[in-house]
């Protein structure tokens, strides 16, 4: 039965980006020049840091830029959310969705931030309010709405087909062979594994043309919880031999935990939660009694999550790992932009 159902899904997103191809269904110029990063599975794909990065490079050169984003897990998804003018937060994380308001945290003095599910209407109200020059689509490949100017689509090193199969059996969002609309692909987590030159073909295979870069996912600080709503920049005192309980509620928590683990951290125990978890103080206190269990001396969490835990208690340390991405090819993957 769930074959059937992957069979039949597949079949309406082919559909779907043929009506488009052929101009049944409308795409809108947003106006300034649009990159779309988005991924061709479900779940953590190392999304959201190349989202920031992206902004950073384009701020950089100048541009008054605004991140597009749904913003999944928030309060009212049909209602647009000025979570961030590039200077000031403006929308709780409840509001404004956890990643949305993780990238205004990133983004302060760099980029507009803007949730709302019709993305070609906020463009243009933000184009008008703030004269933007970029925009940056977060999840914009299967959007097809809003037209691009570069897509860009992320691919998980860890697992780069979603098991090959489409939603819901697999992960797969659209058939492999839809990877031809795009104009670059990312590897991210590209760190995390041997070898990458196996599946770089294969997607070779489908996006033709396309540069495939390799993306580093790199701990950039690990800080207290208290220090990282307070916005500090540097890393706190940290003991890495000491034993973490390390929780998450992430589309991909392993990549989470094999990450920390990798950089040396001791993780005695774990737990997760579904992608976009909201916490409540029964969560802590089921966390902290199962790292008292483990014997452990901190919890360790995403910065995902940590925007989503500031009005609650802990009886335990907690620290914040915080994630940034770095291109191998830096020069080349920016002149794309």
């Amino acid at each position: 039965m769930l074959s059937l159902l992957g069979n039949i899904y597949g079949k309406v997103a082919n559909l779907r980006n043929r009506l488009y191809d052929r101009g049944v269904l409308d795409s809108f110029d947003l106006g300034s020049r649009t990159i779309s990063i988005g991924n061709i599975t479900t779940g953590g794909t190392g999304k959201t840091p190349l989202v920031a990065y992206v902004a950073n490079i384009l701020a950089e050169r100048g541009e008054k830029v605004c991140i597009l984003t749904r913003g999944y897990g928030r309060e009212n998804p049909k209602q647009r959310v000025l979570v961030s003018d590039g200077n000031e937060i403006f929308a709780s994380v409840s509001e404004a969705g956890d990643e949305p308001f993780e990238l205004a945290q990133k983004l302060i003095g760099k980029a507009i931030i803007i949730a709302d599910a019709d993305r070609v209407a906020a463009a243009e109200w933000a184009k008008r309010k703030f004269g933007v020059t970029a925009f940056v689509l977060d999840d914009g490949f299967q959007h097809r709405r809003a037209k691009r100017d570069v897509d860009i689509v992320c691919i998980d090193a860890t697992n780069p087909f979603g098991g090959g199969k489409m939603l819901p059996v697999g992960r797969l969002r659209e058939p492999l062979k839809n990877l031809a609309r795009a104009n670059a692909i990312v590897i991210t987590r590209a760190n995390m594994i041997e070898n990458t030159s196996d599946f770089k073909s294969q997607i070779s295979n489908f996006a033709l043309g396309a540069p495939v870069f390799e993306a580093e996912n790199l701990i950039s600080n690990i800080i207290v919880l208290e220090e990282f709503h307070a916005g500090a920049a540097k890393t706190q005192s940290f003991d890495i031999k000491k034993c973490a309980f390390a929780f998450c509620g992430v589309g991909n928590p392993d990549n989470f935990f094999n990450q920390i683990r990798l950089e040396g951290i001791n993780v005695v125990a774990s737990d997760h939660y579904p992608d976009h978890h909201r916490y409540s103080q029964k969560d802590i206190q089921k966390q902290e009694s199962a790292a008292n269990r483990a014997n452990a001396d901190f919890l360790i969490t995403t910065a995902k999550d940590a925007v989503k835990l500031s009005n609650l208690r802990f009886e335990i340390p907690i620290y914040v790992v915080e994630i940034k991405m770095k291109l191998i090819d830096e020069v080349s993957f920016a002149a794309l932009l």
